[in-house]
Formats: C-alpha cells, structure tokens, sequence
C-alpha cells in the first residue's frame, strides 16, 4: 500500500468512527440533557467532518495528538453510566487520562471522573425556562439561533416570544427569512415556517410568538401562556434600572441587557464573574462584546503575572450605529461612511472593567477605530506586569487557561501563522489569543485578541442567560482551578 493509499484508508477509518459517535451523543443530549464537548467545543448536532476538525484543532493546540479513535472509548464509557444533565469534555478526560499514572481501565477511569453527574450525586432535570427577547436586530437573531439549537430535551431554555415594533407590509415573513439566512453565518441550521394567522415563527419545532409592540409596559406575557421569563432586552434603548424595570410586566422574572449596564445594573462577564450575581437580582447587564474580549485574558494575566497598568485598543468591524454613507450621526465620526472609512471612535470597554474586576487595582485605558468589515474584531492589550517573564511562559499560561482552567469556554487559543479576521466568525469564544502576535519583553505584555463581536458575544450572553435560569449544568473532569 502507497503513502497515499494509507492516508486516505486512515481518512475513511476516521471518518467511519466519527459516524458512530453522532447518535450516541445526540442521544445523551436529547434523552439524559448531557452536552458531550471536546476541549469546551460542543460536539452536538455537528457533522462527521466537523467532529474530525474539532479533533484536529484540539490536538494542534494541546500540542499532543489526540485522535477520534481515542475519545471514542470514552464515549462509549459514558453511555454505560447513570448521568444526568451536565457537560462532559472527551478531550479533558482523555488529557487527564494520559496523565494518571495508575493504569485504570477507561471505563472505570471515566466513571470516577464524571462521578459527580451519576447516581446519587447527579443533578435533577430541571423544567424548562421561558424566554422572551426584546428586539430583534443582529444579536437578536444570533441569540435566536442559539436558544433554538440549545433546546435540546425541551428542559433548557426555551425561547417563547420575541417583542419587535410592527412594520409595514409582510413583517413576519421578512423578519423569518433574515432569521433564515445571515450574509455573514450563513444559513439556519434547520426548519423555518410562518404562521401568519397566530403571529408565530416555527424554527425546528419551537412556536415562537411575535408580539408586537412600542412599549415594554403594555405588554401582558401572560396572556400567551409566558412565566417567569428571563428577558433579553437586546435594544440598548434602555439601560439603567429605571428604564430596565419596565420590563418587569406578568410573566417576566429577570431582565437580561444585551449593551453594557449604567449605574448599579450589574455587568456580568461569564467566566469572571457571574458567580456573583445574587439570586434576587431581577436586572443584569452582559456588558458589551469588548469587555467580554479583554475581561478574561486580563484576569488570567493578573492572577498569573500581576498587571500594573494597561492600554486596550479594539480594533473593530462596523456596527449598525454607523451610516452606511456620509450622513448626519449624532457622534462626531460615526456619520462618515462605514464602509470606505477607519474611524476613530470612543469605547467604554476599559472602564467597565473595574465593574467585572473590581479587585484589579490597575488603571486601564482604551480606544477604538472602526473598519470596513461586518464583523471579527481585535482588541489589542498593552500590559505592564506585577513582574518580569518571557514570551514563551506566557503563550504557555495562555494555552493551558483555554484548555484546562474556568475560563476554557471564554478564552481560546490558536498558533495559526495566517490566521485572518474572518477565520473568527462564528467562535463562540469571548476571545482568541493570537500566539503568533504576542510580544513579551521583561514586564511588559502585549496580547492580540480576536474576538466575533457577533457570535462570540452571543454565546456569553446565552451563558449568562443558562446560569441565571438554573439550567448551566457543571462540566465534567472539572476544570483546574
């Protein structure tokens, strides 16, 4: 047999493994509310391909080989255990596995390790939990397109209503189909109808109601059969308590703002610091796509390393507050065309971090410039540290926080040498740090950050959402601390 013929025969033996994979991981999902991962990367729904390439970009960055014929056995493992609903890592478990030195057999290496989730000890299923979402812009989809992949058994969330203004002629058909297809994510993974009649949109089963209204204090959820909802206010029209509290209407239980919060609204960065939202605070704040970006790797650098003082500067895509061509905007710059201009633009990332991290003592500072493209941002952050270190420590520290730490699911990792922006699109990372542009030098630090300011986001968002609900299960082997 040639080389050739032995690679492709390596192909179709994979390929044949990741195959069988498929329905056991849709049935833990649908039938036990397991989410099988494989280093924080969902392998649910996913394709024969796209199981293999998750495969091979845990591996790439791991730094060691890790095959499907390797996390297969655990798969298999798992079936055979009493799980309830939780995350399950494969990549984790085969990592840790590699390093016990006792030499168990995997079946009883992975039942000790998931003991958390089985039998006696394993968390009960949870009814589901309405959600309503407030606008329906670009995030708004997103979030959409989320909460319908992440309905899983039907004990998760479950997205119940959208609230938009109505417009003129075929709203609901319009407003399906660019739910339908996105110029920048592509198509909907799945099923759309309209019923017009009953003002509903069927996405993959789920009836969502569109409720049609310019006003938060006029609307009775109750009425659609709607309770104790968590709202998602995806506008940014309002953003301090007062204004938030409108929402509070029958059948909403909590508000969820999509842009950074002002005054005492909590802004809650998944990951950092969510763990300290009180269980009675009916109104939070997700902050905004750059503070979710720099929040992690910050905290992962301060509690490493120490930081003394930092300059973010974001280097982002354009956003619908911009004009399309010259015009007149509100802001100084932002009426200048967004597609022919970089524009200098202000943000509020670097001060919110205080908010995220209030025992970081460092003084952060931040800018902006907008660019010509739809989306994938880079924020770049300049970090004086508590002390000295070297380049190769760092993306060593770094590489480690997003595979094996809290912060695996915020923060990710890639040594690509002709990595893109739109090689970014649809991570559900709230960052990405670019190995290959970090700069070290005695205590000073510079990270390249990518982040999709859409996806990325969205994904914080839902996870914040899950956390509040009761319905973010804990991930197994748990993540080092």
């Amino acid at each position: 047999m040639t080389a050739t013929e032995d690679s492709f025969t390596n192909w179709k033996t994979r390929e044949e493994i990741a195959e069988s994979m498929i329905p056991i991981i849709g049935k833990l999902h649908r039938e036990r509310d397991v989410t099988v991962l494989l280093h924080s990367r969902s392998l649910v729904n996913k394709s024969v391909v796209s199981i293999l390439k998750t495969h091979r970009f845990a591996r790439q960055i791991a730094g060691e080989e890790l095959s499907v014929t390797e996390t297969l056995p655990f798969l298999h493992a798992l079936t055979a255990l009493d799980l309830g609903p939780s995350q399950i890592d494969l990549g984790m478990l085969a990592a840790t596995y590699r390093s016990d030195e006792r030499g168990l057999p995997v079946a009883d290496f992975t039942a000790e390790a998931v003991a958390g989730a089985t039998g006696a000890n394993k968390t009960e299923r949870r009814e589901s939990r309405d959600v309503v979402l407030y606008g329906f812009g670009r995030i708004g989809r997103l979030l959409a397109r989320l909460l319908i992949e992440k309905t899983g058994s039907g004990n998760g969330l479950r997205l119940r209503a959208i609230v938009v203004r109505q417009a003129a002629g075929q709203d609901l058909v319009k407003r399906a189909s660019l739910l339908r297809r996105d110029s920048i994510h592509g198509q909907f993974q799945g099923t759309i109808t309209v019923d017009e009649a009953n003002s509903r949109i069927i996405a993959n089963g789920n009836e969502i109601q569109v409720i049609y209204s310019d006003d938060p204090t006029t609307v009775d959820y109750t009425a659609y059969g709607i309770k104790d909802a968590i709202l998602i206010d995806n506008t940014g029209r309002w953003r301090d308590r007062e204004g938030l509290s409108k929402h509070l209407r029958p059948g909403i239980g909590k508000v969820v703002l999509t842009a950074p919060g002002k005054g005492d609204v909590p802004n809650i960065v998944h990951g950092v610091n969510h763990d300290t939202i009180k269980p009675d605070e009916q109104i939070i704040s997700c902050a905004s796509c750059t503070t979710n970006a720099i929040v992690p790797p910050l905290k992962a650098m301060a509690d490493e390393y120490g930081v003394l003082r930092g300059h973010v500067e974001t280097v982002h895509s354009f956003t619908n507050d911009q004009n399309l061509l010259d015009n007149y905007h509100n802001s100084d710059r932002r009426g200048r065309s967004a597609p022919l201009n970089m524009v200098i633009t202000e943000t509020g990332a670097a001060s919110a971090v205080t908010k995220a991290l209030p025992d970081l003592q460092a003084k952060i500072t931040g800018s902006s410039i907008r660019v010509p493209v739809p989306d994938v941002s880079i924020a770049i952050l300049n970090l004086q540290l508590g002390r000295a270190t070297s380049r190769q420590e760092v993306l060593d520290h770094l590489r480690d926080v997003s595979l094996t730490s809290p912060l695996r699911r915020q923060i990710d990792f890639i040594t690509a040498p002709d990595a893109v922006s739109s090689d970014f699109i649809g991570s559900r990372h709230a960052s990405i740090v670019d190995a290959g542009a970090t700069k070290v030098e005695g205590d000073n630090a510079i990270l390249y950050l990518w982040y999709d300011n859409e996806f990325g986001y969205s994904s914080q968002v839902i996870r914040v959402v899950q956390h509040v609900s009761g319905v973010e299960y804990p991930t197994y082997p748990a993540p080092a601390v």
